[in-house]
């Protein structure tokens, strides 16, 4: 499954696929549908990257698995897992939990958060997702 409605993936991989009636979502970043900027991502004058948002893009990842979740069939409170990535769980760990449980108040996912070196694209998040659909789900 693909949809217009979140970014486009980085490789040979769709956003999401259907088993059953459990959806797993492919890993989705914060960039934005369309234009793919990444949003926070701060750049000298050489276009190289010199920091991020941590808040920016947390908002724009969870909006993406949104995306994903309902071109899918699926609801927010659909999932039931959750693995997050952090390119620097130190410094982003507060915020993004933070940011996390005002986002998912009201879903009963289990959730690993995992700090990485780094991530394919120059992003600081990055979700791993697994809902179940409802039984009336297409």
């Amino acid at each position: 499954m693909r949809t217009d409605h979140a970014p486009a993936p980085v490789g040979a991989y769709p956003h999401a696929r259907r088993v059953g009636q459990w959806l797993y979502l492919s890993g989705v970043g914060p960039r934005e549908p369309g234009s793919h900027a990444i949003p926070g991502n701060l750049h000298d004058a050489e276009g190289h990257l010199t920091g991020y948002d941590i808040e920016a893009q947390c908002r724009q990842v969870f909006a993406n698995v949104r995306a994903v979740l309902e071109a899918s069939g699926a609801a927010w409170t659909d999932l039931v897992d959750v693995t997050v990535f952090l390119t620097d769980l130190p410094r982003d760990f507060a915020a993004y939990n933070r940011l996390y449980a005002e986002h998912f108040a009201g879903v009963n996912a289990c959730r690993t958060t995992v700090g990485v070196s780094a991530l394919p694209t120059p992003i600081a998040i990055e979700l791993k997702c697994v809902a179940v659909l409802p039984a009336t789900a297409g």
